[in-house]
């Protein structure tokens, strides 16, 4: 199957299904992301229509987040067994259902409920990963997934940023705040049926085509042979997953706190407009656009003459810049300088992350659904219990400062990692031949030009 994995990233092409899947699946966690987060630059206005109490407000911010842990637990496996063309597809089309739903909450209840069903499709970022890494050889994986990552992740950015304005264009139309949020929601809900159609008509589950098909006709696949339990099992028995998915958490459920509950921080603490907070978290988001690609970048150049440790070795450098100057921000009084901060330690996180993925599919190929799903349930693991440490406290400048210094100690978590000999050279070798192939490719080309 490796020899059909793409070797190389060919942005402006559509025409192979590996580019179509790498195209797809960050269109799709864009949007999904988009729909995630859209309410959160609104909670100001939601607050106050619906009569909500701050203890109200961080339980939702926790129910948004606790949701999809259990979704990317489940998700990861479903992708082994059913495929992510028709996972991604329902994931879409039902998870369009609670974003639409939000516009007919009338209390505090209805509204908690539809934030945890709404959550679920935090779980897109599995999918995401796993459609990538089975269409991506060894060599560029790293950036394949880490690029589609940070593009996708940046839905979350946008949705910090545009949603205020499209508050605002609603507004417009002299509709009142009660019904302007609830309008906003429409926007999100549509792009999620818009991109299902999308998905499930122009991608396929790996290069050589989809789970069922391949089955029929009596073709073994590297995963989808399992059920859940199963891979979970595989999964869990592996300690490298365990400690990457608490780096996930330090990682990942940073960027979850962020979106989540930095523009009220803003607008109570620093006494910004809505406008000006969404713009400010807005581009902590927006740096996934290329500070994730980067990080999986890094993780594949080094990979070439550091293999799996320099991989490793990267996220623990990443991860512990990231902690510094995460609890400098959290020691920021002034805004300007806190907003610098806040994209500083953006920046490492971002790219942590991206070197963070660019090692996941080299711990368990055989299990890769399972690897993925615990891993990123890791993520929002991390940002519930900020979630419930803020609750616990009311203060979230102390919450910056444990977050961290919990990243810090992530780091080293990370810097205990070690894979067999063995394990290394199976995977040099897959390196060595994804890139040797890419050469031939390349050989081809020129002595056709």
């Amino acid at each position: 199957m490796l020899m059909s994995k793409a070797t190389s990233i060919n942005l402006f092409s559509l025409k192979t299904p590996q580019m179509r899947a790498f195209h797809l699946t960050w269109i799709a966690f864009f949007v999904c992301f988009f729909a995630w987060f859209a309410t959160a630059p609104l909670m100001p206005i939601i607050q106050g229509d619906l009569k909500l109490s701050n203890a109200d407000i961080y339980n939702i911010t926790i129910a948004g987040l606790f949701s999809a842990i259990l979704a990317r637990f489940a998700i990861g496996p479903m992708c082994d067994k059913y495929g992510p063309r028709y996972t991604y597809t329902a994931m879409l089309a039902l998870g369009a259902i609670p974003v639409f739903g939000m516009a007919f909450a009338w209390d505090y209840t209805s509204f908690l409920i539809m934030r945890l069903l709404v959550g679920i499709i935090g779980a897109s970022f599995v999918i995401t990963q796993f459609h990538t890494s089975v269409m991506f050889a060894p060599n560029v994986v790293g950036t394949a997934n880490a690029t589609v990552g940070g593009w996708g992740n940046a839905g979350g950015g946008v949705a910090q940023s545009i949603m205020p304005y499209v508050l605002a264009g609603v507004a417009a139309f002299a509709f009142g705040s009660h019904l302007s949020w609830r309008y906003a929601q429409i926007l999100p809900g549509v792009l999620m049926l818009i991109t299902a159609v999308l998905y499930f008509k122009y991608t396929q589950d790996t290069p050589d085509g989809n789970f069922a098909d391949m089955r029929k006709a009596g073709l073994s696949t590297a995963v989808g042979k399992k059920g859940g339990l199963a891979v979970m099992a595989a999964a869990g028995r592996n300690y490298r997953v365990w400690l990457l998915g608490a780096c996930y958490g330090a990682g990942f459920g940073v960027e979850l706190f962020v979106h989540s509950i930095a523009v009220t921080y803003y607008y109570d603490h620093f006494h910004l407009s809505i406008e000006m907070a969404g713009l400010a978290v807005g581009a902590f988001g927006l740096l996934a656009l290329f500070a994730r690609a980067l990080g999986g970048l890094l993780s594949d150049r080094i990979a070439r003459t550091k293999g799996l440790d320099g991989r490793t070795w990267l996220l623990f450098g990443l991860m512990m810049c990231e902690g510094i100057f995460l609890v400098v921000f959290a020691k920021m009084d002034n805004v300007g300088l806190a907003i610098a901060m806040m994209l500083t330690f953006g920046l490492f996180t971002h790219m942590a992350c991206g070197s963070l993925y660019a090692l996941v599919p080299f711990i368990d190929r055989k299990v890769l659904g399972g690897v993925c799903g615990i891993i990123g349930a890791g993520g929002n693991i991390g940002g519930v219990a900020a979630g419930f440490l803020l609750r616990a406290t009311g203060n979230v400048q102390f919450c910056f400062l444990v977050l961290g210094v919990s990243a810090m100690l992530c780091a080293c978590g990370a810097a205990a990692i070690r894979f067999t000999i063995k394990h290394k050279q199976e995977e040099q070798a897959l390196y060595d031949a994804a890139v040797a192939q890419r050469k031939a490719a390349l050989a081809g080309q020129l002595a056709t030009a």
